[in-house]
This record gives C-alpha cells, sequence and structure tokens, in this order.
C-alpha cells in the first residue's frame, strides 16, 4: 500500500511540474518544433538515469522520485502526437524531433545511469 502513495505523491507533482513547465517554454520558443515536450523528456530521461544510476529500483525513492514524479512528468504519448502534428506542417522538422528525441532519449539516460553509478561509487550521495 506504501508503495502506492509513494508513486502517487510523485505523481501529482510531476504532472504539475509538467504543465508548469510547459506553460513557460512554450511562451518563450518557437512554436513550429515542440520544445517543452523535448526539453522536459530529455531532463526526464537524464534523470531517470541518475536516479537508477545512483540509488537503483529497489528503494521508495525511485518509486517516488522515478516511477511517480519522473513517470507522469516525462509524456511519451504527447511526444507521439506532437510528431504527427508538426509533420502535418513541416514534413523535416518532425522528422528531425523524431530521431532527436529517440537518440538523445536514450543517449540522456545513458549518461545519467553513468553519472549517478560514478557518483554512487565515489560514495557521494546515497
Amino acid at each position: 500500500m506504501m508503495e502506492w502513495v509513494l508513486v502517487g505523491i510523485g505523481g501529482i507533482f510531476g504532472a504539475l511540474a509538467r504543465f508548469l513547465v510547459t506553460q513557460w517554454i512554450t511562451r518563450t520558443t518557437d512554436r513550429l518544433f515542440p520544445w517543452a515536450t523535448f526539453l522536459i523528456n530529455m531532463g526526464g530521461s537524464f534523470g531517470l538515469g541518475f536516479l537508477l544510476g545512483a540509488i537503483g529500483p529497489d528503494s521508495g525513492i525511485s518509486l517516488l522520485l522515478g516511477t511517480g514524479f519522473l513517470g507522469s512528468f516525462t509524456t511519451y504519448s504527447t511526444f507521439s502526437l506532437e510528431v504527427i502534428q508538426v509533420g502535418r506542417k513541416s514534413k523535416k522538422v518532425s522528422l528531425l524531433y523524431l530521431f532527436l528525441s529517440m537518440i538523445m532519449g536514450v543517449c540522456m539516460a545513458a549518461l545519467g545511469y553513468i553519472t549517478g553509478g560514478w557518483l554512487a561509487t565515489a560514495g557521494i550521495g546515497y
């Protein structure tokens, strides 16, 4: 039961954070490229990699921050829809968004995982 509570609390704050960050970024960036979702997903990929590299998947913190917060902060469904919507305006920008998101997302997760593991091994943090 406690796991559900941790995931739920993290999810509430992750969804609110995504909403606020999206509002702020869309007011300050180009409208064609979906910068808000792109930056949120890149940050979330790094964050989840870092978290799991530093403390692993089997803790209350990973449920709260990983599954809960970052799970609701990042968004695959919005990304998928934006690829289609941008594609209706510009096929080139849509393909750029698709490939940058997929390749950079994996790279950011790997970088986060390596960094988190390095800090854990160095005895910094958890």
